[in-house]
């Protein structure tokens, strides 16, 4: 009986948590109505030059709505719609030893986005985001960069997507 019992509550409230259709077990709140996104490619404007990055960016986007969301994706005039452009790509020093000689350099990358909400405006976001990773200055960039811009794409995957459907 009791066994019955607590699997009824345990329906009841996987009922009622659905109801209002606006959380998900992943996290997003995507009201019900919102079917589609479409996730523009984001454009490369930084000074120094990194060919791939953008398309794994974009890329990396593209997966994360797909795995994390219900969202079918389309090319234009979507629900939501995603736009973006890298504006920096710049390598600094990030420690010095006793020497006064660069121990640790650090890559960081910044990204400026648009996201739109057509059914629901209030959601909208616009704003700059950065990650960074950094490196032995033993290494050389080009030893070290695609490492860098996969772990630096990542995260901005992560946090773009948390301001978008997140609202964290």
């Amino acid at each position: 009986m009791r066994r019955l019992l607590s699997i009824a509550i345990i329906a009841l409230a996987a009922i009622l948590s659905g109801g209002c259709g606006i959380y998900s077990f992943s996290g997003t709140s995507i009201q019900s109505d919102v079917k589609t996104i479409a996730l523009n490619y984001f454009e490369y404007k930084a000074l120094k030059v990194n060919p791939t990055l953008s398309n794994d960016l974009t890329e990396a986007m593209k997966d994360k709505f797909r795995k994390m969301t219900r969202l079918e994706q389309v090319d234009e005039d979507g629900d939501m719609e995603l736009e973006g452009a890298i504006t920096g790509y710049d390598v600094r020093t990030a420690a010095i030893t006793a020497d006064e000689v660069a121990a640790k350099n650090r890559l960081t990358v910044t990204v400026h986005i648009k996201f739109t909400n057509n059914k629901y405006p209030e959601d909208n976001v616009e704003k700059d985001f950065s990650a960074y990773a950094e490196y032995d200055s033993t290494n050389t960039l080009d030893a070290v960069e695609s490492t860098l811009c996969e772990q630096i794409v990542e995260q901005l995957a992560e946090d773009i997507f948390n301001a978008c459907v997140a609202q964290w």
